[in-house]
């Protein structure tokens, strides 16, 4: 798939896979100096980077497992969707679940995004709903 993309910022980085069969492709963070992030803050990062994805599409931003092990920074909103139809700059939603603070450097990796096929869904009103297995059962309501 050919994506076409702009710089917003000089300094940015454009997404890339960091093996051949990374699923995702790594977001960096676009900054003019590091951005320290405290403990249960939640910062708003820059990539610099403007996608244009096709119609039928759309971009998943993920968190990266290694900084979300280690260090406990994840993207809140995980998985963060990208709309075929956004034109403006990549931005990540993170948190510090930690007890440190951690410093996001520019050109870090701070997450993933992959592009995954969608559905558009036309709803249909109904009176009720078609027997399954499981029915109404809830949370848990399967088993452990």
């Amino acid at each position: 798939m050919k994506i076409k993309f702009i710089k917003y910022k000089n300094n940015a980085v454009l997404p890339a896979h960091a093996t051949e069969y990374s699923a995702g492709c790594d977001l960096r963070a676009c900054l003019e100096r590091g951005r320290v992030v405290a403990s249960a803050e939640i910062a708003v990062i820059d990539t610099g980077i403007g996608i244009e994805i096709p119609n039928g599409f759309c971009g998943m931003v993920c968190s990266r497992s290694g900084i979300a092990m280690k260090y406990g920074i994840v993207v809140l909103n995980s998985p963060g969707i990208i709309d075929s139809d956004y034109r403006g700059e990549i931005r990540c939603i993170m948190i510090n679940h930690s007890s440190n603070p951690f410093i996001i450097e520019d050109g870090m990796r701070i997450a993933q995004m992959i592009i995954v096929p969608f559905q558009s869904i036309e709803w249909i009103h109904g009176s009720e709903l078609s027997e399954s297995g499981r029915g109404s059962g809830g949370f848990g309501s399967t088993g452990i």
